[in-house]
């Protein structure tokens, strides 16, 4: 029988203090309210001061409220009945549905030792020629797509949860509006992927602390299926909105502050999440791609910074479209030399074509004389930019490998491209082939 207090000592934001003594670090606690009992998580530990963050916060507790702790630490459900349902950040159903207590897991755990991970070398088709040809997401891959909020990130998130090859879609939404709720329920419905996905969602109008229990529970979860053999694509929005509630919960607590305001351990906060991707030997995999919104686009706020260490790479979405120019996957030579024999040099080529292209519009823009070169340049970013960045683009990997193909034979010779007579010969569009001209490798 565990003791009960009835004492509390200070009451600070969602965070209360008390005098106890036989807890541990994360252990759960019941706490009574006016509305009900309360769960708290023991998150500081002084001698016989205990702090206990309120997961509803505080308001309806008194300092003579009760709190009785629970002896374990915070769980969800895992089963196959969680795919087609959707939760708040503590697991309790949104959709009406039965609330899950069958098969109760610890939503807290060790990242998987880097020694007993595989090398990852499967790709994730998303359907997105931005992502599938010039820069390739791996299974088991950790990346961020940097934004501004405005942009369409959560709308990109949702059609790569379309395409994605993957058995099993987890998403993971933090501080969202209610319509970015309803938006991701419905296209999940309305593309019939919703029957594979679990969906735990923090609103904006939930207490904030909810939010921090979101990445934990859905990462714990998919390691679980990972486990069981599948191919687990986690989706996290957005991850700025986490580390704004640790900054918080930080601020309650008195912390010393860090970078504007950010707990010191803010590097080892996140990184422990990411760190959860990984490739299990003989069984499934984690991949993970979080959405990071950069407070004035400034790449140098703390928690796109931190986070650039931490991962494989990133996407930048800017304008609406994911920038060619600062994305990278850095695990994409893994993957893109087995998938077709083009697939390097359409990516290099027109990558390159298109960084000459800005070029030419910037002397454009400043009343220079052009070339023929130049306006030929320009038509293939016209097209560059509409047909293979533009985001409602949806393409398998080898239609789009075709379409850059025709878009470059439709404005070039087979000689202006650099591309080697081996490729021109077996991949150039027949009715504009001049192969004659191409370059000898």
């Amino acid at each position: 029988m565990r003791k009960v207090y009835n004492k509390i000592n200070q009451i600070a934001g969602s965070v209360i203090t008390i005098q106890a003594s036989g807890v541990a670090y994360n252990e759960l606690a019941e706490i009574t309210t006016d509305a009900g009992p309360a769960l708290a998580q023991v998150i500081s530990m002084r001698g016989d001061n205990v702090s206990l963050l309120v997961f509803a916060g505080t308001r309806g507790i008194s300092t003579a409220s009760e709190i009785r702790f629970l002896g374990k630490q915070l769980e969800t459900s895992y089963t196959p009945a969680l795919l087609g349902r959707v939760f708040d950040g503590s697991g309790r159903p949104r959709d009406k549905g039965p609330a899950m207590q069958e098969n109760m897991i610890p939503i807290k755990g060790p990242a998987v030792n880097p020694a007993k991970r595989i090398i990852p070398k499967n790709m994730i088709r998303t359907g997105i020629p931005m992502i599938d040809i010039f820069n390739t997401l791996v299974e088991s891959q950790k990346l961020p797509i940097f934004s501004i909020p405005g942009e369409p990130y959560n709308e990109l998130l949702a059609r790569i949860a379309m395409h994605a090859e993957v058995d099993l879609l987890i998403l993971g939404g933090m501080g969202l509006k209610y319509d970015d709720y309803l938006f991701f329920r419905d296209t999940f419905e309305k593309e019939g992927i919703l029957s594979r996905s679990i969906l735990y969602v923090h609103t904006a109008a939930d207490p904030s602390v909810e939010c921090i229990q979101v990445p934990d529970t859905c990462l714990s979860v998919a390691e679980k299926f990972a486990l069981d053999g599948k191919r687990v694509l986690v989706l996290l929005t957005d991850m700025t909105n986490y580390a704004d509630s640790l900054k918080e919960i930080a601020i309650t607590m008195e912390q010393i502050p860090s970078n504007r305001g950010y707990p010191g351990d803010l590097y080892s906060s996140l990184a422990a999440r990411y760190e959860r991707a990984v490739d299990f030997e003989g069984a499934g995999s984690i991949t993970v791609l979080a959405v990071t919104t950069m407070p004035g686009d400034d790449v140098t706020h703390p928690v796109p910074d931190n986070t650039g260490y931490i991962t494989e790479g990133q996407f930048y979405l800017r304008n609406g479209r994911i920038e060619p120019f600062g994305s990278l996957s850095r695990l994409k030579q893994q993957v893109n030399g087995e998938t077709r024999g083009d697939h390097r040099q359409i990516m290099n080529t027109m990558i390159q074509l298109y960084a000459s292209a800005r070029d030419s519009m910037e002397k454009q823009s400043m009343g220079f004389r052009m070339s023929d070169w130049d306006l030929k340049l320009i038509k293939y970013s016209d097209r560059f930019e509409s047909e293979m960045m533009d985001l409602s683009v949806a393409l398998p990997l080898e239609e789009a490998l075709d379409l850059g193909w025709k878009i470059l034979s439709d404005i070039f010779e087979p000689s202006e491209t650099g591309i080697p007579t081996r490729l021109i010969e077996q991949f150039w569009p027949r009715e504009t082939a001049k192969v004659g001209a191409a370059p000898a490798e």
